[in-house]
């Protein structure tokens, strides 16, 4: 059989999602299917050479790719009136974070494209890794960082203050979800194979839905201890109706977050929006 590679990040919600490819309840046939674990950041910079076969990016990351992969209409992470949230020591608004060190979780992210989208001031970021983030601000390593994955639940426990929800002001905005995440397919596979793949995605998705509780066992082993219920409703945020299908809505909201970019100048041109609807 040959091989197909699989990536994703290590989260929950990414592994609530592919429960049935991972439990093998879901095939894709001909190929036996090799799951790549890695940070959302370092699969951003793996798609830019193609190297996986199917592959979780940031939206931000779309445009370098598109040449590359198509946009599976299944397996979205989207957000509504939620996202990334920037914490600070201080009680602080946008204003306060101008000339003021940023822990930020990749410059490929979605989540630092949001945040350059409202941050008009110069700051100066600093790259690293996700789950360090709320310590780095927490010991003064930096002055605020920009918040993804369960931190978004778990933040209030630290003591630390909200500076803003960029999911939440997305939605006030635009009047429309936020297009965090996208499950892309590489173009070299082939029209009835990358049609295959998304179609097993989705079915593994929807098998997770049906069979929740056995689907977060699954996805806990990938929480970073945080406990059962927390990681349901962690779950539940980003693997949704908008992941079943992304539908007119999500592109509508992809197109606006790439329309914005391109008036910042954070981005050439808008992506031509090529997506496999299955």
């Amino acid at each position: 059989m040959k091989t197909l590679s699989i990536g994703h990040s290590p989260d929950a919600d990414d592994a609530f999602m592919f429960y049935g490819l991972a439990s093998g309840r879901v095939t894709v046939a001909g190929y036996r299917v090799d799951h790549v674990l890695d940070d959302i950041e370092t699969l951003n910079r793996r798609a830019r050479s193609a190297e996986l076969d199917v592959t979780a990016i940031s939206a931000a990351a779309y445009p370098d790719v598109q040449h590359l992969y198509r946009i599976m209409s299944c397996g979205a992470s989207v957000g509504r009136r939620y996202g990334p949230v920037v914490l600070a020591r201080e009680p602080w608004t946008i204003r306060d974070l101008a000339g003021r060190r940023i822990a930020v979780p990749g410059p490929n992210t979605t989540a630092y494209l949001l945040f350059r989208l409202y941050v008009a001031d110069e700051i100066t970021p600093v790259m690293m890794d996700f789950d360090r983030i709320m310590g780095a601000v927490e010991n003064g390593e930096v002055d605020a960082g920009i918040v993804i994955h369960e931190g978004q639940l778990t933040w209030p426990s630290t003591g630390l203050h909200l500076v803003v929800d960029l999911g939440e002001r997305w939605m006030e905005d635009t009047a429309l979800p936020i297009p965090l995440g996208l499950d892309v397919v590489r173009r070299g596979l082939g029209s009835d194979t990358m049609g295959a793949v998304a179609r097993a995605l989705k079915e593994s998705i929807l098998l997770a839905h049906r069979e929740e509780d056995d689907a977060v066992d699954y996805a806990m082993k990938f929480g970073r201890g945080v406990d059962r219920e927390t990681c349901r409703r962690f779950v539940r945020m980003y693997v949704n109706d908008d992941t079943v299908d992304l539908g007119k809505e999500g592109r509508e909201a992809l197109e606006t977050l790439y329309q914005m970019a391109v008036r910042r100048g954070l981005l050439e041109t808008v992506p031509t929006l090529d997506i496999l609807s299955v």
